[in-house]
């Protein structure tokens, strides 16, 4: 009884939590708006002023509402845009929601998010990979299948390519070589057992 009065007043850690992240959200949609007056040139050097800047000290939380904020615009601009997924032509029409953004700083804040089917898991991964990948280190990203690496290494590479970064897919048949060239992208997808992550299951 006492708990859950407590509750009713201070309310659940996580909705604390959240709630001290919602203004960040509020700050990337803000340099997203001026982003919108960049050319695409400029939206894509945003990249190497990031590492830059990391370079002279910045970390990665300094750079995070600008780097998401770069990752929404990509979207944006990709809007109507044609991508060949797993052989099938896709038009790309996903400009994260609010509450998507909050995803990617959860998830970069090393936490675990919940969402649904359809909520944009998917998307809401672009942020930090993004972001990480800005330190010059292999970021990866950890799937159940290898259809599935192939398909969001595919359909989300495409904001990684505009933005100048490299996409690489691990997938289970691949010969050494291959999977050399694989890891040395900034971005890379694959599977739990790929990765060497046999204690993840569905």
């Amino acid at each position: 009884m006492v708990e859950w009065i407590l509750k009713k007043i201070f309310g659940s850690r996580n909705a604390r939590l959240l709630k001290k992240l919602w203004p960040l959200v509020g700050q990337i949609n803000e340099f997203e708006r001026q982003y919108q007056g960049l050319t695409d040139e400029q939206l894509r050097a945003k990249t190497d002023e990031f590492r830059e800047r990391l370079k002279k000290g910045e970390t990665l939380d300094d750079l995070m509402c600008e780097a998401f904020a770069t990752v929404k615009n990509a979207c944006r601009r990709l809007v109507g845009s044609e991508i060949t997924v797993t052989a099938h032509t896709l038009t790309w029409d996903m400009i994260p929601f609010d509450v998507q953004l909050l995803g990617g700083v959860v998830l970069h804040r090393g936490c675990v998010t919940e969402m649904a089917t359809g909520e944009g898991k998917t998307l809401v991964a672009t942020l930090p990979l993004y972001l990480n990948a800005l330190t010059g280190r292999n970021c990866q990203l950890v799937t159940t299948n290898d259809y599935l690496a192939r398909r969001d290494s595919e359909w989300m590479g495409a904001v990684f390519k505009f933005l100048g970064l490299t996409v690489g897919c691990i997938q289970h048949d691949q010969n050494p070589e291959v999977r050399r060239a694989q890891y040395a992208c900034d971005i890379t997808y694959g599977t739990n057992s790929e990765f060497g992550f046999d204690y993840l299951r569905d």
